[in-house]
């Protein structure tokens, strides 16, 4: 979108002239109203420049929906418009300037305040809905456009504002929301219902119902993520001392402490190759996707570090939904080292080029 300039005059190059100009920004596009020299002309005839408490009041209500949209959308950042007679401020999304420029254009030419109305009351949303009593999915695309992390960030701000704990959790292409209010501010809208109109009603004769939908966050009422999970098996690290080694190595070198016959003991017996500066300390827990859900959560806290580290899209473990198995016999290694977990590999993922190759396995457990 380009920036452009509406004329509302006649007269374009009369200094008093008023004009609508676009301006587009990333996130949004900026309509301002410059009536800066039309001010400076009724003020010198004596007249009375203020705007109308109507004008005000429908340029306000516009204003604060058109926000609130834009803030939906997951803007982080700051408004910024000066107030007073002199230039009227409106920050739109992008499919709705024409309408936006049509409504100022009314509202300061035929003074019609209606489009403004409108366009208000189109963009408002529907945040009394979505904090209201009860269990709920939320669709993209449906209730709303923003990624669902965003949004899930928007109304955890609304429902802190409203004191409301949100109890949401956002999924691929929706969020689960259940609203629930503490005690506390139970008691506090009861106490004091005019500061709270339409929601001591709402929340007071609330029961919770027995027909909840499903929920796909951890530790739902209706969800065992470890349900059927088969136990992690743990197996031992320790290579053999002497010179018969089933791994096949030869010609070991007695000055390293037997670090390079670990190193190679270990690529042999589990299919994967120690890094030089990880040393083998304890025993390596097996998790699969098989196991149980907090052993699945731990495996995907540890595959985040070297996501961080080496600025990968995405781990390469995933903690979510039932234990089920994967054809590719999917499995992470965990291996612990004084009571804290310092190394992590999967069997299918890790690709040539990364720092900690996986090897083919070459006997089974």
């Amino acid at each position: 979108m380009t920036e452009r300039t509406t004329y509302l005059d006649p007269d374009r190059r009369d200094p008093s002239s008023r004009r609508i100009g676009v301006r587009a920004f990333r996130w949004y596009a900026k309509i301002e109203l410059d009536r800066d020299g039309y001010v400076d002309a009724l003020t010198s005839r004596g007249y009375d420049s203020e705007l109308p408490a109507a004008y005000e009041e429908a340029v306000e209500r516009a204003r604060s929906a058109c926000i609130e949209r834009i803030r939906c959308d997951g803007y982080p950042g700051e408004f910024w418009f000066v107030g007073g007679p002199r230039w009227v401020t409106l920050h739109v999304q992008f499919p709705h300037v024409e309408a936006a420029v049509e409504a100022l254009r009314l509202a300061e030419i035929d003074h019609d305040y209606g489009e403004l109305h409108a366009l208000a009351d189109r963009l408002a949303l529907p945040v009394d809905d979505w904090l209201a009593p009860g269990e709920r999915e939320l669709i993209r695309g449906i209730d709303f456009d923003a990624p669902p992390h965003a949004f899930l960030r928007f109304l955890r701000g609304k429902a802190k504002k409203y004191g409301v704990r949100l109890n949401g959790r956002a999924t691929a292409g929706s969020v689960w929301v259940r609203p629930t209010l503490p005690s506390a501010q139970k008691q506090i809208r009861e106490m004091f219902p005019a500061q709270y109109p339409g929601w001591v009603d709402r929340w007071t004769g609330y029961v919770e119902s027995d027909d909840a939908p499903f929920r796909p966050w951890v530790g739902g009422r209706d969800q065992d993520l470890s349900y059927g999970a088969t136990p992690v098996q743990f197996r031992p690290a320790e290579t053999p001392t002497g010179n018969a080694c089933p791994c096949g190595m030869s010609l070991k070198d007695l000055s390293d402490d037997g670090k390079a016959h670990n190193a190679h003991h270990v690529a042999w017996a589990f299919g994967i190759r120690a890094p030089k500066n990880l040393e083998w300390w304890s025993d390596l827990a097996v998790v699969t996707t098989q196991s149980p859900i907090a052993w699945r959560k731990l495996a995907y806290k540890v595959a985040r570090m070297p996501q961080r580290e080496n600025h990968y899209d995405f781990p390469s473990w995933s903690h979510l939904g039932e234990p089920e198995a994967t054809p590719q016999n999917v499995r992470a290694y965990l291996l612990q080292a004084n009571g804290c977990v310092i190394g992590y590999l999967t069997a299918h993922d890790f690709n040539e080029h990364r720092r900690w190759k996986w090897q083919p396995m070459r006997r089974s457990f």
